[in-house]
C-alpha cells in the first residue's frame, strides 16, 4: 500500500511549482517580479511541509530537502531582488522598443521604466538548486510511501510536475495583468508541457492494472463510496486534458482578451488536475 501524505504533497507541490518557475525565468521574458512571486509562493509551501511534518510523519531526508528547498529559494530571491535594478533582456527590449516609437510619434521621449545595464541580470540557472534539492526529498518521500517503492517514487516525481505546471500555467496567466503586451510564448510553453506530462500522469494511476484505478472503474478495489470516486477520477482526468486544448485555441486568438480567457481556462484545470492526481492517490493509498 502507498500512503498519501500531506507534508510530502506540499513539498511535491513547491518542487514542481519551482522547475517550472525556471522554464520561465530562463526565457528572459517576463519581468523579475514574476520569478519572486513564484519563489515566495512556492518556498512557503516548502517551510509548511517541514512545519506539518513535525506534527503528523518526519521523514528525515524528505524534511532535510525541504530546509535545502527552502533556503536555495530563499538564496535566489535575494540575489534576484539584489539584481533587480538589471531587470530582464526581454522586457527591457519591449521596453525600449515602445520608449523610441512613441518619441517617433509624437516627439515626446516619455520617461518609462529605465534599466540600469550596469547591473548584472539574475542567473535563471539560481533557480533550479531548489528543485533539485527537493527531487531528493521526493524520492525519499516516495520510498518511504510504501511498496512497491518505484511506482510510489514515479507517482510523486510525475505528480510533482504535473502540478507544478498547470499551477505555474495559472499564476503566469495572471501576470499579463501585471505586464500588458507580454508575448504568449511563455504560457503556451507551460501549456504544452503540462499537456505533455499529462498522459504519463494519467498512465502512472492505472498500474499495474490490478491495482490501479482501472481496477476502481472496474470495482475490483473498493473505493467505500459505490465505484464514485473512480468515475470522478476519470472525469477529473479527460476534463483537464479538455481544458488545456480549449486554452491553446484561446490563445491563437489576436486579442488581448484571449489570455484573460485562457486564465480562466486554467483556473478550472488546476482544480480538475490537482482531482486527477489528488483523487487516485487518496482511493489507492
Amino acid at each position: 500500500m502507498i500512503e498519501l501524505d500531506a507534508a510530502s504533497f506540499l513539498l511535491q507541490w513547491a518542487v514542481g511549482g519551482l522547475f517550472f518557475t525556471w522554464v520561465t525565468t530562463r526565457r528572459r521574458e517576463v519581468g523579475i517580479g514574476y520569478g519572486w512571486t513564484m519563489r515566495i509562493t512556492f518556498g512557503l509551501m516548502a517551510a509548511a511541509s517541514i512545519l506539518v511534518s513535525r506534527f503528523l510523519h518526519p521523514v528525515p531526508v524528505r524534511d532535510a530537502a525541504a530546509v535545502g528547498v527552502v533556503l536555495a529559494t530563499a538564496y535566489a530571491y535575494f540575489v534576484s531582488y539584489q539584481r533587480r535594478a538589471a531587470g530582464v533582456a526581454g522586457q527591457r527590449e519591449v521596453v525600449e522598443r515602445r520608449t523610441a516609437r512613441v518619441a517617433a510619434m509624437t516627439g515626446i521621449d516619455k520617461d518609462e521604466e529605465r534599466f540600469d545595464r550596469d547591473v548584472p541580470e539574475f542567473p535563471p540557472s539560481l533557480d533550479l538548486i531548489a528543485p533539485a534539492i527537493g527531487v531528493i526529498g521526493l524520492v525519499a518521500a516516495g520510498i518511504d510511501a510504501g511498496s512497491p517503492a518505484w511506482l510510489s517514487v514515479a507517482r510523486i516525481l510525475i505528480g510533482a510536475a504535473f502540478l507544478g505546471a498547470i499551477t505555474d500555467a495559472m499564476l503566469l496567466g495572471h501576470w499579463y495583468l501585471v505586464q500588458p503586451g507580454l508575448a504568449r510564448g511563455p504560457l503556451l510553453e507551460l501549456v504544452r508541457w503540462t499537456q505533455r506530462i499529462w498522459p504519463f500522469e494519467v498512465l502512472i494511476m492505472v498500474i499495474p492494472v490490478s491495482q490501479g484505478m482501472l481496477a476502481v472503474l472496474s470495482g475490483s478495489i473498493d473505493d467505500d463510496y459505490g465505484g464514485i470516486l473512480g468515475w470522478m477520477w476519470a472525469t477529473c482526468a479527460v476534463t483537464t486534458l479538455g481544458l488545456l486544448l480549449v486554452t491553446r485555441a484561446a490563445l491563437k486568438e489576436r486579442q488581448y482578451s484571449a489570455v484573460m480567457a485562457a486564465t480562466g481556462l486554467l483556473y478550472l484545470a488546476i482544480l480538475t488536475a490537482f482531482g486527477t492526481d489528488l483523487v487516485a492517490r487518496a482511493v489507492l493509498s
